[in-house]
């Protein structure tokens, strides 16, 4: 017999979602146990979703909710390789056509190389305009290393909110400094939209590697807080379902002991995710091809290669 699941509007959540590095963790903690204590976000606002009062975000233009970072590890996983739509992606075989597209990655780095060159934004791109919760993200150099990434829980239309969340990730991550024109050819561009939000009533009632997960839990001052990890981490990090809600309660801030009882208390948000990722050499042979596509009117990057 499956969990008792019940399905929840999540239009309006926001939560903190920060990077996290490989972390050595052992099998599932026991009960009563810290749990892992990786690093989490820099600042304890960091942390916390805008709208419930609880970490990392801030407010975009439209009122949209800001979530800053990325919660993924620093590596990829197997065979997910660039330009993958099946990267990080949840949708199964014969499941509705995929919105995420190659396009979106190309956008993005137009929108980052126009801003960095001091160039006119790119015009609206030809890909739908559907509104989706988005994050955009930067890895850069050959092992991927993460750069940046912010995105948000509140839907807003692609055309503005990959034009708003590409630069904010790059430049406004305040784990990084601000991306500059020398990083550019090393870099990899994924875009992320997330959909098919659903409450459950059973905080281990999700798939690792297929689902996102976002926890709402109160801390031991009485103090909502909020985490989120999207789909492909836990897989990355190679957590089973206690490792990775551990880990959420510790980067949400939680710091007392972590037992079985207390994560009975937690709610749980599943998610799923579409993914693309584009490297900046993909990027270059795409526009080389389709120049004035999105009606970039300015040369072509002086790169001629990846390095």
């Amino acid at each position: 017999m499956g969990r008792k699941r019940c399905v929840g509007d999540c239009s309006k959540m926001a939560a903190g979602c920060c990077g996290v590095k490989k972390q050595k963790l052992s099998s599932s903690p026991p009960s009563g146990s810290g749990g892992p204590g990786g690093p989490h976000c820099s600042g304890e606002s960091q942390c916390r979703g805008a709208e419930l009062g609880l970490g990392g975000s801030g407010s975009g233009p439209g009122g949209s909710s800001r979530v800053n970072g990325l919660a993924c590890g620093n590596s990829l996983s197997p065979g997910c390789g660039t330009l993958s739509p099946g990267c990080g992606s949840s949708l199964s075989p014969g499941s509705r056509k995929m919105v995420v597209s190659a396009e979106m990655c190309c956008f993005c780095f137009d929108v980052l190389y126009c801003h960095l060159y001091g160039y006119q934004p790119p015009r609206t791109p030809r890909f739908t305009n559907d509104p989706y919760p988005l994050f955009v993200t930067w890895k850069i150099g050959r092992d991927k290393r993460l750069r940046g990434c912010i995105g948000t829980f509140s839907a807003m239309n692609l055309h503005s909110g990959l034009r708003e969340y590409t630069l904010t990730s790059a430049l406004k991550d305040s784990r990084f400094p601000p991306m500059t024109r020398d990083e550019l050819p090393r870099l990899f561009c994924s875009v992320s939209l997330l959909t098919n939000f659903e409450d459950v009533c059973d905080y281990l009632d999700w798939e690792v590697g297929v689902h996102g997960i976002r926890i709402e839990f109160i801390n031991e001052k009485g103090s909502k807080r909020t985490a989120t990890y999207l789909p492909e981490v836990a897989k990355e990090q190679g957590w089973d379902h206690i490792q990775t809600i551990d880990s959420l309660l510790r980067k949400g801030g939680y710091k007392a002991a972590i037992s079985n009882d207390f994560r009975k208390t937690i709610k749980l948000t599943r998610y799923r995710s579409e993914k693309m990722t584009m490297s900046y050499a993909e990027y270059l042979s795409h526009r080389q091809h389709h120049h004035f596509q999105n009606g970039i009117g300015h040369p072509l990057p002086p790169y001629n290669h990846y390095s």
